[in-house]
């Protein structure tokens, strides 16, 4: 099938076999980074620029290569060193870049919906790598694909996501995604870090983690985002741990199976501990890995490569 979308904003309202052909273009992106040289031209004369008003490691990076080994140009845009910090407005920010002609914005912005709104002032192509706490769409194919590689596929898969569930962006994503292709979420957290009605979304909600995590196939611990929380929604970081950090012996509850993901950055003995971080159920760093491909495969698709990358 063809990708028939000009932005990806969110995951939500994307069919199980578009998810599918991002996931293969992917599978075939990983390919070239074991190349001897890891690049190919199928982007070549496209600007991308990246646009991000907030800190970031991991995606930022990944962006920034994932366009390097497509041969696209690149701006590179930081909120902290633009006029932005001197009260410029986003849209005004876009009508001034979008004379420099670009093809596509990869935008991280604190407020939900900031890719909606961009939308309507650039014919570019525009990827959500991030709004507020509302959808990061390429963390959840990532993960998507780390979750195929080691599963073979998501029907009836029992999956647990575990955290700050009210703050993350990840979730929401993920819910989508996960739900689209077959499979089975629960979501567990302390009482004050669960949304109000978070069932609607199609999963189960629970307060009790070594219940939660029963049988289950996947484990996905969240970060605890205190930079988005307003007062404190539970007494200390340490008594998180103590009912909700992923032991060694919480581990054995799961499936015998289990992978266990994180989609950093991590904080290490507060929702997870070293020895399950870097244990042999850990699927982290080949998330960190997948994330290249999987941006590589989004910008291809958004921006019509219509060579086959295999070719090169």
């Amino acid at each position: 099938m063809n990708w028939r979308h000009k932005h990806l904003l969110g995951i939500e309202g994307l069919a199980p076999e578009e998810i599918t052909l991002v996931l293969d273009t992917a599978d075939k992106m990983a390919e070239v980074a074991t190349r001897p040289v890891k690049k190919v031209p199928a982007l070549r004369a496209k600007l991308v620029v990246n646009l991000f008003f907030e800190n970031s490691t991991r995606t930022r990076s990944s962006f920034e290569i994932a366009e390097k080994r497509l041969s696209a140009d690149t701006l590179n845009f930081s909120a902290s060193t633009s006029s932005v910090s001197k009260g410029e407005s986003l849209v005004d920010t876009i009508l001034n870049i979008e004379r420099m002609m670009p093809d596509c914005y990869v935008m991280r912005h604190p407020s939900p919906g900031a890719g909606q709104l961009i939308s309507g002032f650039t014919k570019a192509s525009i990827v959500n790598a991030g709004d507020g706490a509302h959808e990061h769409p390429t963390q959840a194919l990532l993960d998507a694909m780390t979750i195929r590689q080691r599963k073979g596929g998501f029907k009836g898969l029992k999956v647990l996501i575990a955290g700050d569930i009210a703050h993350s962006r990840v979730v929401r994503s993920n819910i989508h995604l996960l739900n689209t292709m077959g499979a089975k979420v629960t979501v567990c957290g302390p009482a004050t870090l669960l949304p109000p009605h978070i069932e609607s979304l199609g999963v189960t909600a629970s307060t009790e983690f070594e219940e939660a995590i029963k049988g289950k196939d996947v484990v996905m611990m969240l970060r605890i985002q205190l930079e988005r929380q307003k007062r404190g929604l539970f007494p200390s970081l340490m008594e998180y741990y103590q009912r909700y950090g992923l032991t060694e012996e919480r581990l054995k509850l799961a499936a015998k199976d289990v992978i266990v993901m994180h989609p950093g950055p991590m904080n290490r003995g507060v929702e997870i501990a070293s020895e399950v971080a870097d244990g042999p159920y850990s699927v982290i760093l080949d998330q960190v890995e997948n994330g290249v491909s999987v941006r590589m495969a989004v910008l291809y698709l958004l921006l019509g490569g219509g060579e086959d990358v295999s070719a090169h």
